[in-house]
């Protein structure tokens, strides 16, 4: 790349040949013009400093298009990126604009912890162009959130554009250094370097612009992909000074032009191989200008570094390689390019990569674990080490272990107690999602202040802000935690132990160590024989025998869990110091302890048996009735006419399959009887759920099913009256009287007119039935009971709808599109309910309703929705939920997006195997199963009818001719008589 120098010399050819150039070569043009515009006032100005009075003679030369560089460099820096000055026109949009604008400014104030109402806001306010505003919004939104490198690009150009005078000039310079903190930018280093050149006129300017380009070179200059615009940047700077003081070198002394235009030179020459030992793209390029403008021979030395620096970047290709090929925010990729940073050891370049890594993955607290942690054990460098820890807590602050981490750094790096005391306070209104987290944080500040403590002295104002940071811990954990997680997160009473302990051991004070443990024991503990056990070490060490033993003896009363063990210290004790009374008195209370537990222990084991037995029983019972089961299909295989009776009795019994929307109808010639589909129901439930069976003699099942012939009246569904009729399926099967049980029910709905009940033949309930109510506005209410529980099982209530004549009518009532106001959870503990869900949720924003999906019988699965108020709520939990330990289930959080539901298959699409059209309703959902398989011979096969569709008949698919030739209808006796003949 040609220096600035260069191009400022050819300048009217560059501009005689860019005309038919391509578009690209324009804009390098175009780049390159405006970098020469910028540098101009440097070389003046540097070129004075450097030259002293011999400049004054060149001036005129050199500096003819010198102009004001600030307004030079604010028309050349926000010429792209500045929005500019816009005349608006107060109409209809600029009200509805400042509406939204209230709104988004009355929601930060409830929840000031909305990134994206934060954006919203700032593009709003810079649209109207209330620039007070819009400042006072962005430096609200950086004090909770780091910016992106985008929206700081944007607020550093209007703060550019709007600087007027030297006092402007240093806000923006406060601004600039401020942006570079947040993250590693190299467009922000890059601009921040060019905007310094503008201001190089003022005093200490040349300093400041070669400080600012040596801090980003320490920060980016190892980018691999970027880092070399900075170089670039850098030396055409250092490169224009000396072209522009070249014309007067020759008038200076020897001595003069050593300590200047050579001097001058040399950081040319610095900066070309400090940037060849390093690899960089394009680095071939930058070889092989050095030689073109090098006027001596490069040195050996320099050549073994660059062919080092090119060795080393074809080794780093296949990782940047896969970077560019990947999506963000490519965290798999980042991670493998930090371990072979790491395995080479060299922490500049490992710090680099984490930077590269964090900034498309600064919600990944592992991330800023790793990199703090390397920060801390490898390069110790205080500024850095606590700048990332910093930034960790900013980006992830719902992650405790950053914040300990934080806390343990500025401990180690001696930073004052005031400063750790307020970062504590932050720490814990950052709104952790576990109770656990608000212990640990605790402990972690109360470690710390327990280092800061020098014990030999009796009283000391360190140890009474220890005391009463105990105490506030306590109270916080009771009123705060426990109020929001309804538990206390410290179960074990961690802290008041350690507490005890340091009562105990460092202040020598057991009274106050044994109100402590007192406090303990009455906190649900004293049933745990390691919590004894604890607070008698702690005796044994700092107290007396007289305490101990009275520990043992309350332990021996009180533990549950392993009362053999404390027994056995207890003897130990006395047996080693106690005297024949305190012996004597041990042995009674021991011996009466374990009996007592011996005693509850047998009874508990012949609960336990009989549970066993019964479970046996049980399943003796279902084995005898599959045996039975078995048996009665073997009987009714070998009689065909016993077959024709069943059906016959069927017919009787009423339209019982139309009424059923979930059963195909019979037809003729089909082998498998409706009772072994009833038996097989009776014996499953619903989706295989177990559901209770009739065990008794087959005789007895005959005789309850004839009786329940008699009884039951015999009404076929009527289609007209589905407008006031809602369909109730999902019951239990147990359930003996359905019109009983359903009626005070549905009645809170309107008045019921009848509730008819479905049975099988044998007179068992198949779990669903149809309720008729005299208005239509009562069916509709009626459906609101869609998921009510009814023993045990949630019940469906769907509207009567005959799919015969509306076959694209949908029950379904949820959503099956994306929703980004709602999540999906799934992982979660099958023990979790609505409300411990809720208490989770609510914490990231306002939620309107948890629905918990269950399976029929209504069991949870595991999943969850939830429904916030605003898509910023949603993702913001997504964010924060996503990973999270509930009851030791790691549960995963994404945003509501139920995967399309497949039309079903149409009949005349589905062909059977070399035969013709075979609708999918025949077999079902799924297939042709095995109790279908067909036994007429294949001479003799010919389509079955269409099955029943759910509410109402479906029609039969037309026979062809040739069919209905090949093989005419047979009755059953004569489909026996053809399969039994020998």
């Amino acid at each position: 790349m040609a220096t600035a120098a260069a191009a400022s010399a050819s300048e009217p050819e560059t501009e005689a040949k860019a005309g038919p150039e391509a578009e690209a070569e324009e804009d390098e043009v175009k780049a390159a013009r405006t970098r020469r515009k910028v540098l101009s006032r440097a070389v003046a100005a540097a070129t004075y400093k450097t030259m002293g009075p011999a400049w004054d003679q060149q001036e005129e030369r050199v500096s003819e298009s010198d102009g004001d560089g600030d307004e030079e460099y604010a028309m050349a820096s926000s010429a792209e990126s500045s929005p500019g000055e816009y005349e608006w026109e107060y109409d209809e949009e600029e009200e509805k604009n400042q509406l939204e604008i209230e709104r988004l400014e009355e929601q930060l104030s409830i929840n000031v912890y909305d990134y994206n109402c934060h954006v919203d806001l700032i593009r709003l306010l810079r649209l109207e162009g209330e620039l007070t505003k819009v400042r006072l919004a962005r430096q609200k939104m950086s004090e909770i959130f780091p910016l992106t490198e985008e929206l700081w690009l944007e607020w550093l150009h209007d703060e550019i554009s709007m600087a007027l005078d030297s006092q402007d000039r240093e806000r923006v310079y406060d601004l600039f250094e401020r942006a570079v903190k947040d993250y590693i930018c190299p467009n922000i280093w890059l601009e921040y370097g060019q905007y310094s050149v503008g201001g190089i006129g003022q005093k200490g300017g040349l300093e400041k612009v070669r400080s600012v380009f040596e801090r980003a070179l320490s920060s980016v200059g190892l980018h691999m992909t970027k880092g070399l615009a900075i170089w670039e940047a850098y030396r055409e700077f250092e490169s224009a000074i000396v072209e522009a003081a070249r014309p007067i070198a020759g008038f200076l002394s020897p001595f003069d032009r050593e300590q200047t235009f050579d001097s001058q030179l040399e950081k040319v020459h610095s900066l070309f191989r400090r940037q060849l030992a390093i690899p960089l793209y394009d680095m071939e390029a930058t070889f092989a200008e050095y030689e073109e403008w090098s006027e001596d021979p490069i040195p050996e030395s320099v050549i073994q570094n660059y062919n080092k620096a090119l060795q080393q970047l074809e080794k780093c290709k296949p990782y940047e390689e896969a970077l560019l090929e990947a999506e963000a925010p490519r965290l798999a990729e980042y991670q493998a390019y930090i371990d072979f940073e790491m395995k080479m050891g060299d922490p500049a370049r490992v710090q680099v990569i984490f930077e590269r890594a964090l900034v498309e993955n600064c919600l990944v607290p592992d991330l800023w674990i790793r990199y703090s942690q390397y920060l801390d054990r490898q390069l110790k460098v205080k500024d850095l080490v606590l700048s990332a820890h910093s930034r960790a807590v900013r980006n992830c602050p719902w992650t405790v272990a950053l914040w300990s981490r934080y806390l343990l750094a500025m401990e180690r790096h001696g930073v004052e107690h005031q400063v750790i005391s307020v970062t504590f306070e932050k720490a814990l209104s950052a709104g952790f999602i576990q109770a656990t987290d608000y212990v640990e944080i605790w402990q972690a500040y109360l470690d710390y202040l327990r280092r800061r403590v020098d014990f030999k002295q009796d009283s000391s104002k360190e140890l009474e802000e220890l005391r009463s940071a105990f105490a506030r811990a306590l109270e916080y954990l009771k009123q705060e935690v426990e109020e929001r997680f309804n538990e206390s997160g410290d179960p074990s009473c961690m802290i008041m132990q350690n507490w005890a302990r340091i009562e105990a051991r460092l202040c020598n004070n057991m009274q106050k160590a044994r109100e402590l443990w007192d406090s303990i024991m009455t906190k649900g503990n004293a049933k745990y024989a390691n919590m004894w056990l604890e607070y008698y070490n702690l005796e044994r060490a700092h107290g007396d025998a007289q305490h101990c033993r009275k520990a043992l003896h309350r332990a021996v009363q009180c533990t549950s869990d392993y009362p053999e063990h404390v027994c056995e210290v207890l003897l130990t004790m006395e047996r080693t110091e106690g005297t024949l009374e305190d012996w004597d008195i041990a042995v009674q209370k021991t011996e009466t302890r374990l009996a007592r537990v011996n005693e509850q222990r047998v009874k508990a084991a012949e609960k336990e048996a009989a549970l066993a037995q019964q479970e046996e029983e049980k399943a003796d019972q279902r084995k005898r009735a599959r045996a039975e089961k078995k048996a009665l299909k073997k009987r009714k295989a070998r009689g065909g006419d016993k077959r024709k009776v069943d059906e016959d009795d069927e017919k009787e019994w009423g339209d019982d399959e139309e009424e059923q929307p979930s059963k195909r109808r019979r037809v003729e010639n089909s082998i498998p009887p409706a009772a072994e589909t009833q038996d097989l129901e009776a014996e499953t439930g619903l989706f295989g759920k177990s559901a209770p069976i009739d065990v008794g003699p087959l005789s007895k099942q005959k005789e309850r099913a004839a009786t329940l012939k008699r009884d039951m009246p015999k009404v076929a569904h009527d289609s007209s009256k589905d407008s006031v009729t809602v369909f109730v399926s999902n019951l239990p099967y147990s359930m003996e009287e359905p019109d009983a049980k359903l009626r005070p029910l549905f009645e809170a709905c309107g008045e019921v007119v009848e509730i008819r009940p479905i049975f099988s033949n044998r007179g068992d309930f198949r779990g669903y039935c149809y309720v008729e109510f005299k208005e239509e506005k009562s069916a509709v209410q009626a459906l609101e009971l869609d998921r009510k529980t009814v023993d045990g099982r949630p019940m469906f209530v769907s509207p009567c709808v005959d799919k015969s004549k509306n076959p694209d009518f949908k029950v379904f009532r949820y959503s099956t599109s994306l929703e980004k106001h709602k999540l999906f959870i799934s992982g979660l503990p099958f023990s979790c309910t609505k409300d411990e869900l809720e208490e989770l949720c609510k914490a990231h924003g306002t939620v309107k309703d948890i629905r918990l999906v269950t399976n029929r019988a209504g069991k949870p699965k595991g999943l969850a929705y939830v429904e916030y108020e605003n898509e910023s709520q949603a993702s913001q939990a997504v964010m924060k939920m996503d990973g999270m330990t509930v009851k030791e289930n790691v549960i995963k959080v994404a945003i509501s997006n139920p995967p399309q539901r497949k039309a079903p298959e149409k009949p005349e699409v589905r062909k059977g195997p070399g035969g013709p059209m075979v609708p999918r309703q025949i077999y079902g959902a799924r297939g042709k199963g095995r109790t279908q398989l067909s036994l007429l011979p294949r001479a003799l096969q010919r389509p079955s009818p269409a099955a029943q569709a759910e509410n109402g008949p479906a029609p039969k698919p037309a026979l062809t001719a040739s069919a209905a030739t090949e093989a005419p209808k047979m009755s059953n006796a004569d489909f026996a008589k053809l399969l039994l003949r020998k």
